[in-house]
């Protein structure tokens, strides 16, 4: 049985120094809006909610690399990340700007655990700029990971999902400056003593369920199995949110402890967006609410979010709910290399969107989501496989039932078979398993459009073919619609415009319950024709 509990959608912050590629998308943003579609069209109660992440260090050396100020990189990041979420069909409910109202609730949560004896004054060594006569850190400062040895920031590795200590790094360097000698100081800063937490995070991941894909859950037991560091609270960095604690003057909040009350305000940002009386900004998150809240997210941050802010929460004493689920992606390849925007090798999500139908940059993005391993995009792959197993089908199958109805004159209600809603109810019952969070799963839900299209076209083929008196084909017709409308719906998360199209045309809403097939009649319509190559930009 379903999970009945409203459902909070958190698309990972991104961050605002530049615009989304493909392979940003092709993950947790594609993931969180087909779920979300999805909850919309089973009738359930959820909720998508973002922002964009201004306070990373990364933004500061993304500034100096295109020119811009950082505040100037934000703006225009911010509204380009927006429009490529509307090119890509990315439909959040509530994209919520980084405002006093944001800030104010960021000093409420680290001030909460402050006063609850929950931070720690710790003196630590950190990398130093002897150029700039500065402190480096997180996105300031690369080096060799101490676990995988591959190239990597401060704080944790893209690569292994470790953290790194403040000086564990493999013979730093600056990334502004790399020529530049980089020495450790000793200073005082504000951390989180994650270990504290540990029996509480081991007995949270011994619950964890079929939705935790075995990538995640494999990285948390090698995690909680060894050391855990103190995370940084506060750095003596300039840039970021001032720390409001008087132990550490002049220090930022380090940009990662913004996640979780980030997500709280955009929540709240989304719900009251959509009507709902104006309560407290973390009010979605209490506890007494009993939200289920699911992050869909990159690979990278996951000691981020999967140890620390779950540890986060765990030390506000009951107050909110814990993640029921991190749906958590792999990377994504363009012609099998690491996406790299300095070095030209990028697709981007809003110029692929201009270029041909969403409806099938979709339809690829999810076929070849990376949910459990690497995988890749390729143009050419994107036009065989589109072209071959969805559109050239898609068109087959609308030709051939616009031609059936030619034949019965396409007038009154078209009987349907037991049988017929019975293969509708079968269906819907896969596409669910593939849309709930339990099985979650962009590629096989996406394949299982290809399958029916296929299955549907032969059959009207056969019809066709079949040489039938008026009452049988009038049957056999009625049969095929209904399964069409019922495909139509369960695909509608994945080919958003193709779906509405036919909605209209048919007179029909999307569903994806079982229910809303059950029926004795139902109509013929035009079944609207994908097109492929593009006519027209989106």
């Amino acid at each position: 049985m379903a999970d009945t509990r409203p459902v909070v959608i958190i698309g990972g912050p991104p961050t605002s120094n530049g615009d989304l590629h493909i392979g940003h998308i092709a993950g947790p943003y594609l993931g969180a809006d087909v779920h979300r579609r999805y909850l919309r069209a089973a009738g359930r109660d959820g909720v998508f909610a973002s922002c964009t992440d201004d306070s990373q260090t990364y933004l500061v050396t993304s500034a100096a690399r295109v020119g811009l100020t950082p505040p100037e990189l934000v703006k225009q990041s911010t509204e380009n990340i927006q429009r490529t979420f509307k090119a890509m069909g990315v439909e959040v409910d509530g994209f919520s700007p980084t405002d006093d109202g944001y800030k104010a609730l960021v000093h409420d949560y680290v001030n909460r655990l402050y006063d609850n004896g929950k931070l720690r004054l710790r003196k630590v060594r950190l990398p130093y700029s002897e150029r700039a006569g500065e402190f480096l850190v997180e996105g300031f400062v690369g080096g060799g990971c101490p676990t995988c040895l591959a190239d990597s920031r401060g704080g944790f590795c893209e690569g292994c999902g470790h953290p790194i200590d403040f000086d564990a790094l493999i013979e730093p360097y600056s990334v502004l400056d790399p020529a530049d000698e980089v020495t450790y100081r000793e200073t005082e800063i504000l951390v989180f003593p994650v270990s504290e937490y540990r029996e509480q995070l081991l007995a949270y991941y011994e619950e964890r369920g079929p939705a935790w894909r075995p990538h995640v859950l494999g990285l948390m037991r090698e995690l909680l199995a060894g050391p855990l560091p103190d995370f940084a609270i506060t750095y003596p960095v300039s840039w970021g949110l001032p720390a409001p604690f008087a132990e550490t003057p002049g220090q930022t909040l380090n940009a990662w402890v913004e996640g979780m009350p980030a997500s709280m305000y955009c929540t709240e940002y989304a719900l009251r967006r959509n009507g709902k009386p104006v309560v407290a900004d973390d009010d979605a998150w209490l506890a007494e609410n009993d939200a289920r809240v699911v992050v869909f997210m990159g690979f990278d941050p996951l000691f981020t979010w999967g140890v620390v802010h779950v540890a986060e929460l765990i030390a506000h004493d009951g107050r909110y709910v814990l993640p029921d689920t991190l749906l958590v992606n792999e990377f994504y390849e363009l012609e099998n290399e690491k996406f790299s925007t300095s070095k030209g090798h990028v697709v981007w999500a809003r110029e692929l969107a201009a270029e041909l139908p969403r409806d099938l940059a979709r339809f690829y993005l999810n076929l070849t989501a990376p949910e459990f391993a690497r995988t890749n995009f390729s143009r050419a792959a994107l036009e065989k496989i589109a072209g071959e197993r969805l559109v050239a089908p898609w068109n087959e199958l609308a030709e051939t039932l616009a031609k059936l109805t030619a034949e019965v004159g396409g007038e009154g209600g078209l009987p349907v078979s037991t049988e017929a809603t019975e293969r509708a109810a079968a269906m819907v019952s896969r596409f669910v398993l593939n849309y709930e969070l339990e099985d979650f799963s962009l590629s096989r839900a996406a394949d299982l459009v290809v399958q029916h299209v296929e299955r549907l076209r032969a059959a009207a083929e056969r019809t066709l073919a079949g040489n039938l008196d008026q009452e049988m084909l009038r049957g056999r017709l009625g049969d095929l619609f209904l399964e069409l409308r019922a495909l139509t719906g369960c695909a509608s998360p994945i080919l958003i415009d193709l779906s509405a199209r036919a909605a209209s045309a048919g007179g029909f809403d999307l569903r994806i319950t079982a229910d809303a097939y059950d029926v004795t009649h139902t109509t013929a319509f035009a079944v609207p024709p994908l097109e492929f190559p593009p006519t027209s930009e989106v």
